[in-house]
């Protein structure tokens, strides 16, 4: 393979090599990646084919179907997915824990309509009030795998509200939760920030508050099934490079550190 050129990644200790497009040399991987990270890939996915030549046929599906499709024998060359996911791989040898990088980390947060009033979270006992206050809140249903909702689940539990909540709760058919806020038929969104971001119409209030908030770490996994391992590889360095750490910040996740 032919290289043309190479990019200094000092801050995160690898250089990773820009090779010229030749269709020869060049190869399609197939990713799986979860829902939570799609921002960022559609982003860096025509970035990285440029710079190195490869093409990316990426399907997106939130980390429990995800997960789902693995375990059910699909194949792919990398998945990028949460960790817990990730963890089942390597426990079931369809990846080694030596090919597992961390990409990026996120937050769960809250949003209303754009121009509505922005009510307090600013602790959990605040954030119970807001709830209770809501006509209407929308998450992601736990029972479709979704990180988010999984976990907001448990904080309405903890919350000692969820019998309460079960009346007003709306859950997307399809699509992000923040359609629901920017169309009016949840009052209060709950989501991954990122996932919140991408949608006009809204505005954040705030992350989940103190030891209910929820760090989801997204990483990438060379799967033993992978047709090329070095072009898969390159992938995901190529998401850990300072091009990619821009992206990461900019689409409202944590870039990974070294």
């Amino acid at each position: 393979m032919k290289i043309r050129s190479l990019v200094a990644a000092a801050n995160i200790g690898f250089m990773f090599p820009l090779v010229s497009g030749n269709a020869a040399e060049s190869a399609e991987l197939k990713v799986l990646s979860a829902i939570g990270i799609q921002a960022v890939m559609e982003d860096l996915g025509p970035k990285f084919e440029r710079a190195t030549g490869h093409k990316l046929a990426i399907t997106f599906a939130n980390a429990g179907t995800t997960l789902k499709r693995i375990q059910d024998g699909e194949t792919a060359d990398v998945v990028i997915t949460s960790q817990p996911g990730i963890e089942s791989f390597v426990k079931d040898g369809k990846a080694v824990a030596g090919n597992v990088t961390i990409v990026a980390r996120s937050g769960i947060g809250l949003a209303v309509r754009s121009g509505a009033p922005k009510p307090d979270i600013s602790s959990p006992e605040a954030l119970k009030r807001t709830l209770l206050a809501a006509k209407s809140i929308a998450y992601s249903n736990p029972a479709g795998g979704a990180s988010s909702g999984i976990h907001f689940a448990t904080v309405l539990d903890r919350l000692g509200i969820a019998n309460e909540m079960k009346s007003k709760t709306i859950f997307p058919k399809s699509g992000p939760v923040g359609v629901l806020v920017a169309n009016g038929e949840a009052e209060l969104g709950v989501q991954q920030i990122q996932e919140l971001m991408s949608v006009a119409g809204i505005e954040i209030i705030g992350p989940l508050p103190g030891d209910l908030q929820d760090t989801i770490i997204f990483s990438a996994a060379i799967m033993a099934s992978a047709r090329d391992t070095e072009a898969s590889r390159s992938l995901v360095n190529f998401l850990r490079t300072p091009q990619a750490t821009a992206v990461i910040n900019a689409k409202g996740m944590e870039p990974a550190t070294p």
